[in-house]
């Protein structure tokens, strides 16, 4: 990209500074020295447009180059992110029936226990 750009700078330097030049040490005439400048500017011309294009072609390229890079980057991220989101779901489930059977057994203990409780008052 600096490249281009130096390149385009030294294109204009160098059609100024020849254009400069053309005038100062003009063996024609003013009419023809006039078709001459006409000349190299529309050649300058045509050629700045030509390095514009092709910037503007690279740059685009680049672009797209980046973009996809991106896109695959983005997809890999949410990719791995979305199992590691299912590993954790499944821990959680995991815990979450531990829980359960845990709940269950501690209910049962605590009828046992009242059945026990009024097991001992019915006796006595």
């Amino acid at each position: 990209m600096a490249n281009t750009g130096n390149t385009l700078l030294a294109l204009l330097t160098g059609a100024a500074i020849g254009a400069g030049v053309g005038l100062l040490y003009a063996p024609d005439k003013g009419e023809k020295t006039r078709k001459k400048l006409k000349k190299n500017a529309d050649k300058a011309k045509k050629e700045f447009s030509k390095k514009v294009k092709e910037t503007t072609d690279d740059l685009s390229v680049q672009a797209k180059k980046a973009k996809a890079t991106f896109e695959e980057r983005l997809n890999d991220t949410l990719n791995s992110a979305s199992h590691k989101a299912d590993d954790i779901i499944v821990a959680m489930e995991e815990k979450l029936e531990a829980l359960r059977k845990q709940n269950a057994k501690l209910q049962q203990e605590n009828v046992v226990e009242k059945t026990k409780a009024n097991a001992k008052k019915a006796v006595s």
